[in-house]
């Protein structure tokens, strides 16, 4: 066996980043928010030799500043705070900024705020990147955590609507590689499951691949900022990696039985879910034939469908303004009873 466990551990504490976006707006959860950004914050700073390898990336100064500020004086890590809020990928983006200014740091993670994300996981992301890295010599790789399950900790809908975006990106990406004539690379990350956990919020970059990724600003591809910087944050992580050579990798990872905290009930899942698809088909140049039989596709498959009518209701929405916008003036009703007569 390659990279054993001790090797890897010394890895995080002494050459990883850990970039942790903040969104703490003055709301009835800030409080448990705060709770369990300490939890996190102290979790990973307890992994790594300089708390300073830790940065808290705020998304906008009146969205937890203050907050922010006194974790940062009492546990020695890194507070950076963005001028604006424009959403988490802008976090994301300030936060490996700084980071990649530590010549040490070998990988950078991504983790949410949330509690939900755990430290003592970390070493099994890096011992995967290592072992990426020592059968193929590349030093591009991107690994990403895949939840055991998508609906015990966020729910019925959010864990559907999150398959369906998962499984379109997956489309997309080889009708990519197969434009490209570059074969997509997945033998790191399906061995266990049909597709992968793309949209989730915990991946570690090599340092290389996190250049490449968030070096620059993204290209929001003609779309609305939201759906770049909001909505479509994970998919951009993914995209950009992929697109700069990145090899992707998957690690399974734990989470609690139910979200301590979500905003997912007072945001548009409408314009939330089909952002996640229709950003990376512009970035990708996919088609607007190809994204709509994807969808038609894939709408079957889903439990959601067993949800009437709110089900079908809630997917009609997200393919028609998913249309509109890649195909605007045509006829983007789905039609009716087009799947399976039997199961």
């Amino acid at each position: 066996m390659t990279h054993e466990l001790l090797p890897s551990a010394q890895l995080v504490k002494h050459s990883t980043g850990i970039v942790i976006p903040v969104y703490l707006p003055e709301n009835d959860q800030k409080d448990a928010g705060a709770s369990l950004l300490g939890d996190t914050v102290r979790a990973f700073a307890e992994i790594v030799s300089d708390p300073g390898f830790v940065c808290l990336a705020i998304d906008g100064p009146e969205n937890g500043m203050e907050t922010t500020q006194l974790l940062g004086d009492s546990l020695g890590v890194s507070v950076i705070g963005t001028t604006e809020n424009r959403g988490k990928l802008q976090g994301m983006i300030t936060g490996v900024r700084e980071l990649l200014g530590k010549t040490e740091i070998r990988y950078l993670a991504v983790v949410d705020q949330d509690g939900d994300h755990f430290a003592n996981e970390l070493p099994n992301f890096v011992r995967a990147a290592e072992h990426i890295h020592s059968q193929t010599g590349s030093d591009r790789i991107v690994v990403n955590g895949a939840r055991t399950s998508r609906h015990r900790p966020m729910g019925f809908l959010r864990g559907e609507l999150e398959e369906f975006a998962d499984r379109i990106l997956l489309e997309m990406l080889r009708y990519r590689a197969a434009v490209k004539r570059s074969p997509l690379d997945l033998r790191f990350a399906g061995a266990t499951e049909e597709f992968p956990d793309f949209h989730s919020g915990y991946k570690l970059y090599s340092r290389r691949t996190a250049e490449n990724v968030f070096g620059k600003d993204p290209d929001c591809c003609g779309c609305d900022r939201d759906a770049c910087y909001r909505h479509g944050c994970e998919a951009v992580g993914v995209v950009e990696a992929l697109e700069s050579g990145a090899i992707f990798a998957q690690v399974m990872r734990s989470t609690f039985n139910a979200q301590p905290v979500s905003t997912f009930a007072s945001l548009n899942i409408i314009h939330l879910v089909s952002d996640k698809i229709i950003w990376p088909a512009q970035r990708l140049a996919i088609p607007s034939a190809f994204v709509r039989q994807w969808m038609l596709n894939c709408m079957p498959r889903l439990n959601l469908l067993t949800l009437a009518p709110q089900g079908s209701e809630v997917l009609g929405k997200i393919f028609q303004r998913v249309m509109e916008i890649l195909d605007p003036g045509g006829d983007h009703a789905v039609p009716a009873d087009e799947s399976p007569l039997f199961v």
